[in-house]
């Protein structure tokens, strides 16, 4: 039947029945407006008196709405549209009572034409509808995959994503390798299905050719369709392989497999769905279901998948352009660090283990559930970005003088050089004075007194080596970078006095003024001048740190590796900036680099602090205000330092 004719539980068709049947209008009876009781086909709503009560003018809305045309019955005494129904927007019709077979089938007539008018426009809208949900899903899915950097993720995504949105069962992706090479192959890389969840998998390849439908899919560039799998026409050029439906007491019916097209229209892999589902929810347990849920894929599904693989193909190249970015990004931070440790060799490993201990107590810090940092989070990027700015912290060192970066004592070896000839002249000097002196004596005087000369003579020779001894000793002790009290250089200051006749016979000091200008340096190996050229490094990283495009995911690295050297106090360098100026990512490295300073072992001006030495160190910096309490206390009770045995 074509028509449908919709009345109340009272109507009666009287003469007219036998005009509705020739005409083939189905008859029903509703006390209510069911779900479906208007489908695709042209319906009249025949409202009398009882209907009117029972539907109300909402549900005689609902009808129109719904695409059925709808005649109204007057009631006895009814000379005209009754105030309680819907205007002629929604009444097709009225008949006055009584009304005769031939009014009626005439009214209900033009009522079916405009029913099917009214189905129409529903079915249009309906489908407008459907189209726009389908595009704000596209959207949807589009900003999702345009926003997962991570691969195996994003692969991961744009699976369940399209059996999500085709209500398909199952999926696999497959993916294009060796594009550029004579034997190009095709990975199988994931699978996913609601039914079969659990099933082992294991990546594999196989050859890029038509034998399978992947393959066929992947070599023509042609989505693929089919009804069911296990009926292929004799004549196609790929099969299809039960194995694992076999072993998994499955049937695969329907199956979708499209290319994936980047922006060059080049195939990088192709997405196959296998069993739409009329219901997402109901897992394909037995054939019995399988006959019943599965339908086919339609022409609308093909287009729609097709808009969604050119996406994902463009996310997966992007993706894969971003770890390749990445990783060159990644090597050219190991070639800086490499370069660092190149030009001081005193300091190797140390920016790696800043880094790792840096990135360790930010993983303390996000596990912290009290102090002031406990709603402290940071996230995958930053802490990325921390990890960086760790292993890039003393990259300006390379714009510090070799010489006084690798500066282990407080002469430079050419200066402690000149002094040691200096000391071995003057010695030899003194042993040719004293041989000369003794053979004056006896050419003179001859052995008369000799004996009491020389006793005079060794006694004053042995005085004067002494003092050279002392004069040596005393250089090498105070060469040795020390913290050294006041006063500390006056038997030094009292050498420098002294003199001594050169080859010419010049009379020359034994140290000269910028001899002693090292030698009297009280803390450390360098004097004020070197001690300015160190601490520029950290204005040279901030500078070089500048000229990089950082991604706004890290553009914070060069703020972070500029302040690693100030304290909270404000007695820092270079800025001498205090607490609200530095970073909590600052604060955690500065942290790291002292303790690291203190025990590494790979310092020739210095022995390795023990870490209880370390850490009393600086929980005095801590008390003097220089360093951050809850960070040294974090620090220390999560024992970040244990990361580098790691």
């Amino acid at each position: 039947m074509k028509f449908v004719l919709l009345h109340g539980p009272t109507w009666d068709p009287g003469e007219a029945c036998a005009a509705l049947d020739a005409e083939q209008i189905v008859r029903k009876s509703i006390t209510a407006l069911s779900p479906g009781a208007i489908d695709e086909r042209a319906t009249v709503l025949l409202l009398d008196e009882t209907l009117r009560r029972l539907l109300g003018p909402s549900g005689v809305r609902a009808a129109a709405d719904a695409g059925a045309s709808v005649v109204a019955l007057g009631a006895p005494g009814e000379p005209d549209l009754p105030a309680d129904l819907p205007g002629g927007e929604v009444i097709s019709a009225f008949l006055r009572h009584p009304a005769g077979p031939r009014q009626l089938l005439t009214a209900l007539k033009a009522g079916y034409r405009e029913a099917a008018m009214r189905s129409e426009a529903v079915r249009q809208r309906a489908e407008l509808a459907a189209r726009s949900k389908e595009i704000a899903e596209l959207t949807r899915i589009g900003i999702a995959l345009s926003t997962e950097r991570n691969y195996d993720v994003l692969l991961d995504l744009i699976l369940t994503q399209s059996r999500q949105i085709t209500q398909s069962d199952g999926g696999s992706l497959y993916l294009v390798e060796g594009r550029d090479t004579p034997n190009p192959k095709l990975r199988f890389k994931l699978i996913q299905s609601d039914t079969l969840q659990g099933v082992g998998f294991v990546e594999f390849t196989m050859p890029l050719d038509h034998a399978s439908q992947a393959g066929y899919v992947c070599s023509t560039g042609e989505p693929l369709v089919i009804d069911d799998v296990y009926f292929l026409a004799p004549d196609v050029e790929y099969s299809f392989n039960r194995s694992v439906d076999e072993r998994n007491r499955y049937r695969s019916k329907s199956m979708l497999t499209v290319p994936m097209k980047n922006h060059r229209d080049e195939v990088i892999g192709a997405l196959q769905l296998i069993n739409r589902k009329r219901d997402p929810n109901v897992k394909l347990t037995s054939p019995e279901l399988v006959a019943e849920q599965v339908i086919p894929y339609s022409r609308r599904t093909v287009e729609i998948v097709s808009a969604l693989a050119g996406q994902a193909a463009v996310s997966i190249e992007n993706s894969l352009l971003y770890e390749s970015i990445e990783r060159l990004f990644e090597g050219f931070v190991n070639a800086a660090v490499h370069a660092i440790e190149q030009r001081d060799p005193t300091t190797f490993g140390h920016s790696g283990r800043v880094a790792t201990m840096t990135v360790g107590l930010a993983e303390v810090v996000d596990r912290s559930g009290d102090g002031p940092y406990r709603h402290v989070n940071f996230s995958r990027q930053q802490i990325k970005e921390i990890r960086y700015a760790g292993l890039l912290h003393d990259f300006g060192k390379v714009g510090v003088r070799e010489q006084v970066l690798v500066k282990a004592k407080k002469l430079y070896p050419p200066d402690l050089s000149l002094i040691r000839s200096r000391y071995a002249f003057i010695k030899r000097s003194a042993e040719a004075e004293y041989h000369r002196r003794r053979a004056d004596y006896l050419a003179e005087r001859g052995r008369a007194g000799y004996d009491e000369f020389l006793a005079q003579l060794d006694a004053a020779h042995r005085k004067e080596m002494e003092g050279l001894e002392s004069f040596l000793k005393t250089v090498l002790t105070a060469n040795e970078p020390s913290l050294l009290p006041e006063g500390s250089f006056e038997e030094l200051l009292g050498l420098a006095e002294r003199t001594f006749a050169d080859v010419e016979g010049h009379e020359q000091h034994l140290l000269s003024d910028d001899e002693v200008r090292y030698l009297t340096i009280r803390k450390g190996s360098l004097d004020e001048a070197e001690r300015l050229e160190i601490e520029s490094h950290v204005t040279h990283t901030y500078r070089f740190l500048l000229q990089i495009p950082w991604t706004k995911e890290l553009s914070q690295i060069p703020l972070i590796a500029y302040g690693h050297h100030e304290q909270l106090n404000g007695s820092g360098y270079p800025r001498k900036v205090g607490a609200p100026d530095i970073p909590i990512q600052t604060r955690m490295m500065t942290v790291s680099d002292i303790f690291d300073a203190l025990t590494a072992a790979d310092r020739p001006y210095k022995r390795a602090v023990p870490l209880q030495r370390a850490i009393d160190i600086m929980a005095a910096e801590v008390k003097d205000g220089m360093l951050d309490a809850e960070l040294f206390r974090l620090f220390v009770d999560g024992k970040v330092f244990e990361k580098l045995a790691g």
